[in-house]
C-alpha cells in the first residue's frame, strides 16, 4: 500500500520574505524592499520571523499613518556592525534593515516587492538598539527619478517621516522612548545597508 505523500507546508515552497528573497541587484544602493504597510493603513503589520506571513503587531493607538510605504530590505540584520554607525546604541534591533520607498503614484497593496533606489535615511535610537530606518524612491518613478540623495527631497517629507517614527509607538503620558537623531545621505546610508548585510551573514553563520 502506497503511503500518504505528505503535503509540503506553506512555508516550504513560498519564499521567506525575509531569508528567501534576494536584497537587491546592484547593492547597496538599487534594493528591493518588502513591504509590510502602506501609507493607507492605520494597523502596524510586521513579518512573522518564524513562518514568513505577515501579521498584526498592533493597532496604531494614535492617528499617525505611515507617510510611505514601508518594509525591509531581505537579507538584512540590525545587529552589532549596525549599531557601531549609531551613537549612543547598544545594539541592533535584531530585526531586518527597516526601509521607507516613496512613489509618486499610490501603491495601496503591501506583501510586494518593491526596486528601490537608495537616498538617504534616518538614524533612529530605541531604547538603547540602533533602528535605522532608509529612505529610497521607487525605481523608474517618473516624479522622483532624479533624486540620488536625501537633499533632493522636499525637506516636509522628511519632517513627516522623523515625525511619524518619534511618535508611532508613543504612549500618553509617558516619556518618548525613541529619538530620531539624524537624517543623512546616501553615502551613509551605503554604509548602513553594508553593515547590516554583514550582520546577517553572521547571523546565518551563528545558526
Amino acid at each position: 500500500m502506497a503511503s500518504a505523500t505528505r503535503r509540503p507546508e506553506f512555508h516550504e515552497w513560498r519564499p521567506h520574505p525575509w531569508h528567501g528573497l534576494e536584497p537587491g541587484r546592484n547593492l547597496p544602493l538599487s534594493v528591493n524592499a518588502y513591504i509590510e504597510i502602506t501609507p493607507f493603513d492605520l494597523i502596524k503589520y510586521e513579518v512573522d520571523k518564524a513562518s514568513g506571513y505577515v501579521k498584526v503587531d498592533r493597532p496604531q493607538r494614535t492617528s499617525s499613518q505611515p507617510p510611505s510605504l514601508y518594509g525591509f530590505i531581505p537579507k538584512t540584520y540590525c545587529g552589532a556592525r549596525l549599531a557601531t554607525l549609531c551613537p549612543g546604541a547598544e545594539r541592533g534591533d535584531g530585526d531586518p534593515l527597516d526601509i521607507c520607498v516613496l512613489s509618486e503614484r499610490p501603491i495601496t497593496r503591501a506583501e510586494i516587492i518593491v526596486p528601490a533606489r537608495v537616498v538617504g535615511g534616518l538614524q533612529l535610537l530605541d531604547r538603547g538598539e540602533a533602528d535605522d530606518k532608509i529612505i529610497a524612491v521607487v525605481e523608474g518613478d517618473l516624479v522622483w527619478s532624479a533624486a540620488t540623495d536625501l537633499a533632493n527631497l522636499p525637506s516636509i517629507l522628511i519632517e513627516r517621516l522623523q515625525h511619524y517614527f518619534e511618535t508611532y509607538k508613543l504612549v500618553p503620558g509617558e516619556k518618548a522612548q525613541i529619538a530620531v537623531q539624524n537624517a543623512y545621505g546616501v553615502r551613509h546610508a551605503a554604509k548602513v545597508i553594508e553593515a547590516a548585510l554583514a550582520d546577517y551573514q553572521t547571523l546565518v553563520a551563528r545558526g
